[in-house]
């Protein structure tokens, strides 16, 4: 296998955070001319070419070559000095990594506690891992191995934890990495500085648990009976935020089995790696609460522990019966079948299908067809890039970053330039087959939201209705189809449908949460047993959902004046009345799905603009650009750290100024109408310098969070917002040369 070597698309250093520099034995590698990515219909899978004659068949194009970090030998464009100039440069260099079905490809990575679960799975499962797939995660997992203590953290730029060092080292022997390897033995040490696995959270000793290499009670009890809980219950599961629910659902199930995995010679030699004394001296009961204050970011609650003490002391071991244990295995089982179903075992996230694969497996035996089908959809997860394979946070970001792009270039004028109209009716041509058309089988049942006529953040397949996600769909099919010259591949029946999904979702409070509305009390985190993210157990209100949603129903409105506008009206006066409120006292918002305030402020911004209010007209739009005016660099951009999300506070980024966050901030004042130029064009000057002459800007620190405290790429960021940015500022103030 021969070393990958090709040009870097990372800025000062190491894209989104550290890179080792432990001493490495073997520096082994894929050959990555080799890899290959397959869109159908927006899955996207890494195929690794093993004959010649599979490579002359199958070429490597533009785009594998890009996302892999090899060159790709596109031209150097001529140097921009306006800003239609630099976004038309952006706009050549992306638009040659389109794919063949019209939607864009990036890796989903950060979360570091991802490939753990899969691996596991896999060596439980018996499933055949292959060469390509092993070589390339132990690649991506020692690149990502901290250069100084040899941990790993909860994302990519987290410090060391337990949690991410117990799993990545377990998953790296399980690939067949040495123990005596010098980098496991560092990482081992650092595991037992902390107090080693005893001490790892909730979801790490469930997966150590089915292992064989942790015993369950050390496991927090998940009953399934929960489940059997009547509707009117106020912590009925269905109540839940979506992915705790669907994680939960076979964590439960697996949990009532006692599934584990009988002892295997690798598995013996883990007890002893893996703590700190014999294991077996360790009293695994007395560690159900042990957990180290770096994975403890949500500390349970004296409730919480009240609750597991109470199932693991009373109800266990005196109250369930065998006919309560067998009728919550069943539902728990009736309702993993459904969630198969209803995605066709793509399921929501990488956590809970991998859970369910290992739940099906447990249920359905090795030969089943449901184990069969979850380890074909796991390659839908997998990502590979110039470091290795990682698993992406989900099947995909294919629907939410085509729509930003289509925006963008119409922000810029072009959805008529006959250069681009071949690659925006691509894109079109991907939403209109990506919006889904039917609602669950029995959703009721199943606790799901309707969702035809909705988007899903990735894939129709996946089949979940995000309300952000619908609304910037259905903005960028109104602007192509009604704004602009394009064929109605979307028909009005179609957007109506959307738009009634859309009007389901309001919350009480007027805000929009992200997958359904809020169903349950905020009450309900004090059962959050997750340990390691915030704000998990229900929907909360974002500012950034409720402003996708405002908007798209103020574009609809424009064409189909008459359809429900009174509905309309009320809700999104309701909304708006919500995100007035979200601001903070400084002017600012705080942003739950991007890093942090940047973001968010630039969704806050458009709401309000949308019904007129701005910065001439608004005493709360001029707080909210002083708050950015007070936050620019010395260098006239801004730059923002994840710490914010996880403190609630604005924090620097220590690397400096990002294109990304610059852009955003530029898209918010000119948005709010913010009258002085220089600011706006300063950060745009910023970016345009930090262009490259192929088209392209290189990766620069992490974009995206989710549940306050773990982090996760969005790498199309760094053109689809700076091309939105440019062509506002052309829009507003001309196309002037400003570098």
């Amino acid at each position: 296998m021969s070393q990958r070597v090709g040009e870097k698309h990372t800025r000062n250093g190491h894209a989104n955070g550290h890179t080792s520099t432990l001493p490495s034995p073997t520096s082994e590698k894929t050959d990555y001319s080799r890899w290959r990515l397959l869109d159908e219909r927006g899955r996207q899978t890494w195929h690794y070419l093993e004959s010649d004659e599979e490579i002359k068949r199958w070429p490597q194009s533009i785009a594998d070559r890009y996302l892999l970090g090899l060159p790709t030998n596109l031209p150097e464009l001529p140097p921009p000095k306006t800003p239609l100039q630099s976004a038309a440069n952006c706009l050549e260099f992306f638009s040659k990594l389109q794919l063949p079905p019209g939607n864009w490809a990036c890796e989903y990575g950060g979360p570091m506690f991802l490939l753990p679960g899969l691996v596991v799975t896999w060596y439980v499962t018996n499933t055949p891992v292959p060469r390509s797939h092993a070589t390339e995660i132990k690649s991506y997992l020692f690149a990502r191995q901290h250069p100084e203590d040899g941990g790993w953290g909860l994302h990519v730029e987290a410090e060391s934890s337990v949690f991410g060092t117990a799993m990545n080292y377990v998953v790296l022997r399980l690939l067949g990495a040495d123990a005596e390897d010098p980098r496991m033995v560092k990482a081992r040490g650092l595991l037992h500085w902390l107090g080693g696995a005893v001490n790892a959270p909730h979801w790490a000793k469930f997966w150590l648990s089915v292992l064989g290499v942790c015993e369950w009670s050390a496991v927090n009890p998940v009953p399934p009976e929960l489940w059997l809980l009547p509707d009117w219950v106020p912590i009925a599961p269905w109540r839940w935020w979506i992915h705790i629910r669907q994680v939960f659902l076979p964590m439960s199930y697996v949990c009532s089995t006692g599934f584990s995995l009988p002892l295997t010679p690798l598995t013996r030699q883990l007890r002893e790696e893996l703590y700190t004394q014999p294991y077996d001296s360790i009293d695994f009961l007395s560690h159900r609460n042990s957990i180290s204050p770096r994975d403890n970011y949500h500390p349970k609650t004296w409730f919480l522990n009240a609750v597991n003490w109470a199932v693991v002391h009373v109800w266990n071991p005196y109250l369930r019966t065998p006919g309560i244990k067998e009728k919550a295995e069943a539902w728990t089982w009736d309702l993993i079948q459904r969630e198969d179903e209803n995605t066709d075992f793509a399921n929501l996230g990488p956590v809970n299908g991998t859970m369910n694969f290992l739940a099906c497996y447990v249920h359905d035996g090795e030969g089943s067809y449901s184990v069969k089908r979850h380890r074909e959809r796991m390659e839908d997860f997998l990502w590979v890039k110039d470091e290795g394979m990682l698993m992406n946070g989900t099947n995909g970001v294919q629907t939410w970053d085509t729509s930003f792009l289509i925006q963008a270039a119409f922000d810029c004028g072009w959805a008529n330039t006959l250069k681009w109209k071949p690659v925006l009716m691509k894109a079109l041509g991907f939403l209109e087959d990506q919006q889904i058309r039917e609602n669950c089988r029995e959703q009721d049942t199943c606790y799901r939201q309707r969702r035809k006529g909705a988007w899903a953040f990735s894939t129709r397949e996946q089949g979940y209705t995000v309300s952000d996600c619908t609304s910037e769909a259905l903005k960028a099919v109104l602007l192509l189809q009604n704004e602009s010259d394009y064929p109605v591949l979307v028909s009005e029946e179609r957007i109506k449908d959307a738009v009634d999904t859309l009007l389901t979702m309001q919350n009480a409070s007027g805000g929009f949460a992200s997958y359904e509305p809020t169903r349950g009390s905020e009450y309900l985190e004090y059962l959050n047993a997750a340990e390691v993210f915030g704000r998990i157990m229900v929907e909360y209100d974002y500012p950034e959902c409720t402003t996708a949603v405002v908007t798209a129903l103020s574009l609809f409105s424009k064409y189909y004046p008459d359809y429900r506008s009174e509905d309309i009206k009320r809700i999104k006066g309701r909304a708006v009345e919500y995100i007035r409120r979200a601001q903070r006292v400084d002017g600012s918002w705080y942003g739950s799905w991007g890093i942090c305030f940047t973001y968010a402020g630039m969704f806050a911004l458009e709401s309000l603009a949308s019904v007129g209010e701005v910065y001439e007209n608004s005493e709360r739009v001029r707080r909210a650009c002083q708050f950015f005016l007070h936050k620019r660099m010395d260098d006239g951009g801004w730059g923002e750290s994840y710490k914010a999300c996880e403190t609630g506070i604005w924090t620097d980024n220590e690397g400096g100024s990002q294109v990304v966050n610059t852009a955003w901030v530029c898209i918010a004042l000119l948005i709010a109408g913010y009258p002085e130029r220089e600011p706006i064009e300063a950060g745009l000057r910023l970016i345009m310098k930090r262009q490259q002459r192929n088209g392209e800007w290189l990766q620069e620190r992490i974009e995206g969070v989710f549940n306050k405290s773990c982090m996760i790429t969005y790498p199309n960021y760094k053109f689809i917002f700076p091309l939105k940015a440019l062509g506002m500022f052309a829009e507003r103030f001309g196309d002037l040369e400003i570098l």
